[in-house]
């Protein structure tokens, strides 16, 4: 059976080239939503942090209709830290529209989606877009997205995939860039005439794959995903297997059972093949899992998720400080936190370690798990996170590290600068074209040698310089790498950050804290130029005398101290440091906070 009244795609690109704007536009133009209805700008990013970052970090469904079709959409992420999410949704459906911007062209994370899409055999639209933009460059990315399928081995049909030109801001769509469009119909046509329908036996046995978890406190987790055969129906009983787990078979029923009509979920008594669904009732519910009828019991193969590549010790605050803001802040709550992150990311990993206040926790990169940790002490959780840490492989006996393909993008006079830093992490020099302002370079770079890179390669370049990276495979270990060149300025003692005392400190180096701030020992309050760390009395006041002498008792005039926000304060982190994350607080800290602790650990290891 063919679904003609149905229609399956996902959106997918490079972070920032227009994906969520773009399907803003569709959504308001097939009908969504009211006329004098006041809708927000990206409205399919959803949670707070993605509002805040102008990023997409879950993939999120909507539907709209058009000439009596229904088209579910599913708006993925363009971040390479969120590439899992990407990968497992494009089971879901049967084309993608790919979207490439006007001026950039193909960049990193474009590759790799077209990658996992042709891999699929899904059928391509390709949309250049932000057509609007005046460094267009219109003829010209058409050319080299087609470079790119080619250079993916892609099929002749899929070599001829149709190509529009589109503004996501405006709405418009066209065939033909020296015409400009009114509106989206050409990309809804397109998506009728070359998507593939669904198809499936309706008349057989249920097998629906599981693509995406969410979570809800009143119903439990919420399976997501497209029925590959049969019917399912309300308050009937399934078998959910797994094919790749060796999963026992176990029988359960669905109690809740949804289908996605605009930004809503509407309840619905049963759904037929090729119909992308949301079902709740099944309490161990995985992805990956098949919902099978109990007569044919018969798993979906599903699509291989990238192994993490980063680790970090998330542990139970010991500071000085422990339980003052956090309203979470035992063992027990911490575990069950990454426990339950697991139900519905399925790129992350949670191992429990030998002491029982620490868990390690593995991701796909430093945004991975600091969207994880923002979004923890959001809620009420307090905490500590060690250092990032690359995880290390055996492959043939030999200990190999994974490796980043760094895409850079500078002005010609911070080149130098960019070679010398990248010589330093171990970087291997892929390609180079030179322009004539500006000059691209490929290298392949150790995972940990871009540690702490971003804001060294900001400053090296006047904040004109643009970099993009991409999990390119393991290879031998490369070697040491200096986690940083400098050393910390570490409170010598607890209590209140004075000025006089912060005065005194800031020829030491660059501080991070303001007078009146409780600090405590151990406790980083700046950096040192020097490769060592100082420590120095921040809580230092003046004597107060009698005496009265010309310029005494002038105003002490600070230097501006340096905010961090969440990751730079991970990348900041040495090996012997850790961050403790609080509500209200970031704070950076020695593992040891007793100085004579450090220095007692220091003379034994050089001795």
């Amino acid at each position: 059976m063919v679904r003609k009244d149905l229609r399956n795609v996902a959106i997918i690109a490079h972070v920032d080239h227009g994906k969520t704007t773009l399907v803003d536009g569709m959504l308001k133009q097939s009908g969504t939503f009211r006329e004098n209805q006041q809708v927000a700008t990206c409205v399919m990013d959803s949670g707070d942090l993605e509002r805040e970052r102008g990023i997409t970090i879950l993939a999120k469904n909507t539907s709209i209709h058009y000439n009596g079709v229904k088209i579910n959409i599913v708006d993925t992420p363009g971040h390479a830290d969120f590439s899992g999410e990407v990968e497992r949704v494009l089971k879901m459906v049967n084309g993608v529209v790919l979207l490439v911007d006007a001026a950039e062209g193909p960049m990193p994370q474009t590759r790799f989606v077209v990658e996992k899409a042709l891999e699929l055999g899904l059928k391509i639209i390709i949309v250049v877009n932000k057509m609007d933009r005046p460094d267009a460059r219109l003829s010209e990315v058409g050319d080299e997205v087609l470079e790119l399928l080619l250079s993916l081995d892609a099929t002749d049909e899929q070599l001829m995939s149709p190509i529009l030109y589109c503004s996501g801001k405006n709405a418009t769509a066209t065939r033909d860039y020296n015409v400009p469009g009114t509106d989206l119909k050409p990309l809804f046509d397109t998506i009728l005439d070359y998507i593939p329908a669904p198809e499936g036996d309706e008349e057989g046995e249920l097998q629906l794959l599981v693509s995406a978890i969410d979570y809800n406190e009143y119903v439990g987790r919420i399976g997501i995903g497209r029925i590959e055969r049969g019917r399912i129906d309300m308050a009937k009983e399934v078998v959910v297997c797994d094919y790749h787990s060796g999963l026992s078979p176990y029988k359960s029923k669905i109690v809740n059972l949804f289908q996605i009509e605009g930004l809503k979920r509407v309840p619905v008594d049963s759904a037929r093949v090729g119909d992308i669904v949301c079902f709740s009732g099944i309490e161990k519910i995985t992805i990956g899992n098949t919902i099978c009828s109990p007569t044919k019991i018969e798993p979906v193969p599903f699509v291989k998720i990238g192994e993490p590549t980063i680790e970090m010790n998330f542990c139970v605050n010991d500071s000085p400080f422990a339980g003052k803001e956090g309203k979470y802040v035992t063992s027990r709550h911490l575990r069950d936190r990454l426990f339950k992150e697991l139900l519905k990311d399925v790129s992350l990993r949670v191992y429990q370690t030998d002491n029982a206040d620490t868990f390690k926790v593995c991701g796909r990169g430093e945004m991975h798990l600091s969207i994880l940790i923002e979004t923890m002490r959001r809620e009420g959780y307090e905490f500590g996170v060690g250092t990032p840490k690359v995880i290390f492989k055996e492959i043939d006996g030999e200990k190999c590290e994974p490796m980043e393909r760094l895409f850079i993008d500078v002005p010609n006079d911070s080149v130098g600068a960019v070679i010398s830093s990248m010589g330093l992490r171990k970087g291997s020099l892929e390609n180079m074209t030179a322009g004539d302002l500006r000059t691209k370079l490929e290298y392949i770079v150790p995972a940990r040698g871009l540690f702490g890179f971003k804001n060294e390669f900001l400053t090296a370049t006047k904040g004109e310089g643009v970099m993009n990276q991409l999990f390119d495979g393991y290879a031998p270990y490369k070697g040491a790498i200096p986690r940083r060149y400098t050393g910390s300025l570490v409170a010598y003692e607890t209590g209140e950050a004075a000025a006089y005392g912060l005065f005194n400190a800031q020829d030491r180096g660059q501080l991070f804290i303001t007078p009146q701030t409780m600090v405590y020992e151990g406790m980083v309050v700046g950096v040192s130029p020097k490769n060592e760390d100082i420590r120095v009395n921040v809580c230092k006041r003046k004597h107060v005398t009698n005496m009265r002498a010309a310029g005494s008792d002038e105003a002490l005039r600070l230097n501006t101290p340096r905010k961090f926000s969440l990751e730079e304060a991970i990348e900041f982190l040495n090996d012997d440091e850790m961050l403790e994350v609080t509500p209200k607080n970031i704070r950076i800290r020695k593992v040891i906070l007793s100085g004579e602790k450090r220095l007692k650990m220091a003379y034994g290891k050089n001795n």
